[in-house]
């Protein structure tokens, strides 16, 4: 695995610009709201995440939803929130933020909107001539839904103890094929680069009471199922999520957030549908299941919970060289603006969580993990924002689909390593400067 040159980069000195933070008091008692609000279109939509596919959907298999957990100790908060989308392209981000902060006055390092990327989704638009009006309205309803399940969340915040725990998963796989010729594409590639660990943090009542909810984190692209499905679905990661709140007989929620999955497939991908011809179980549904069923049991393994977690975050945008997409390299004399990348870091106890604005590639996840100085280290992608593929510097050379299509140019996945480190050191210091 070449995480090698990574993390020799990441640590070194680690943070160059002031970030924006927020600190909490560990003598508070840490408080927690959950919150799962419906998201389903109820009129066909332009499904998002393959440019291909002009028809509107004509189905939904599963529902779509937002799940919200929310913190509070003494004056400081933070808010988690999982959506079944692709993503918050196309301007839709500060659109929602806006939104938010208007509405609750919460500070931008306390907030890390994410999706879990599924491409069975509406496309999130404010543009009606360029996708459809019904998106538009669409993401004007998500919007609404969003400030609801906040609202919800933030209005049943109650006293928590936190438990934590590491499984395996196989639901997913290195995606960058290489064939004969030397090309690299899109299809399987085992013996590649994955994260595959399954982080599962989870809360109970006082005193080993009621489960009050739980995170779970995994690697892989939600893309199962491909371009020629027109059914509305939150594919493997929004199928795992129901199969865990119903085996919870819905006294919890289950919210998923994406790892470093750039460059990470489900083990079937870009399938035309739900196969179920003579008792066939559908690929997307057997992966959401295995998925599931790792959660399950990483969860009844968690035999310690805590109380008096310290609850902080803080954030920053960066500035990382650019380059022209459909390009490998950027061309002596070329002029390229620098592409913003925005890191939201905060920490639960002795867990630590950072939300990247862009599809990373499994080594640059690796490599922040390697380094980070928590125990247990979630990487939200897909998280506050969408710039687009941040690759290590070293798979430039072989090309793809990744490289060719990134707005990075290389050795940003680098910078930003050395900057997320920087935000999670400056995390872990905090709790003994208060």
């Amino acid at each position: 695995m070449k995480t090698t040159g990574i993390l020799r980069v990441s640590l070194i000195l680690f943070s160059m610009v002031l970030p924006t933070t927020a600190h909490g008091n560990d003598t508070e008692t840490l408080s927690m709201g959950v919150a799962r609000l419906d998201i389903t279109p109820n009129q066909p939509v332009r499904l998002a995440g393959y440019g291909s596919r002009k028809e509107m959907s004509t189905g939904i298999h599963d529902r779509l939803y937002v799940r919200v957990v929310a913190f509070e100790q003494g004056m400081k908060r933070l808010v988690l929130v999982s959506t079944d989308n692709l993503g918050f392209y196309s301007g839709t981000f500060p659109y929602m933020l806006d939104a938010i902060k208007a509405e609750f006055g919460i500070a931008p390092e306390e907030i890390l909107l994410s999706a879990i990327h599924t491409h069975s989704a509406p496309t999130l638009t404010l543009d009606a001539e360029k996708v459809h009006p019904n998106n538009v309205r669409y993401t004007e309803f998500l919007r609404g839904r969003i400030i609801e399940g906040i609202r919800t969340a933030m209005s049943d915040l109650q006293p928590v103890q936190v438990g934590v725990g590491r499984g395996s998963g196989a639901a997913g796989v290195n995606r960058r094929e290489e064939r004969p010729n030397g090309t690299i594409v899109l299809g399987r590639n085992p013996s590649g680069p994955h994260d595959r660990e399954v982080l599962v943090m989870s809360f109970q009542d006082p005193g080993g009471g009621r489960s009050r909810g739980l995170l779970y984190n995994y690697a892989t692209h939600a893309t199962s199922l491909g371009g020629a499905n027109l059914q509305i679905s939150g594919d493997l990661i929004g199928i795992a999520s129901d199969l865990l709140e119903s085996w919870q007989q819905g006294t919890t929620v289950a919210a998923a957030f994406v790892g470093a999955s750039g460059d990470i497939d489900p083990w079937y991908r870009v399938l035309p549908g739900f196969k179920t011809e003579n008792g066939w179980i559908p690929e997307t549904e057997l992966l959401g299941r295995l998925l599931a069923v790792e959660v399950a049991h990483v969860l009844e393994r968690i035999d310690s919970y805590g109380s008096g977690a310290t609850l902080d975050s803080m954030s920053k945008t960066l500035l990382l060289p650019g380059k022209k997409r459909g390009t490998r390299v950027v061309e002596d004399g070329e002029e390229i603006p620098p592409v913003p990348l925005r890191l939201s870091a905060a920490r639960i106890g002795e867990i630590g969580i950072l939300g990247i604005d862009a599809e990373v590639l499994t080594e640059v996840g690796l490599a922040i993990k390697q380094g980070s100085p928590f125990a247990h280290t979630f990487i939200v992608t897909h998280c506050n924002g969408a710039q687009g593929y941040l690759p290590p510097q070293h798979l430039y050379k072989e090309g793809g689909y990744e490289i060719e299509t990134s707005p990075f140019a290389p050795g940003a996945g680098e910078i930003a390593v050395k900057e997320a480190l920087g935000l999670l050191y400056e995390l872990a210091g905090s709790q003994s400067q208060q």
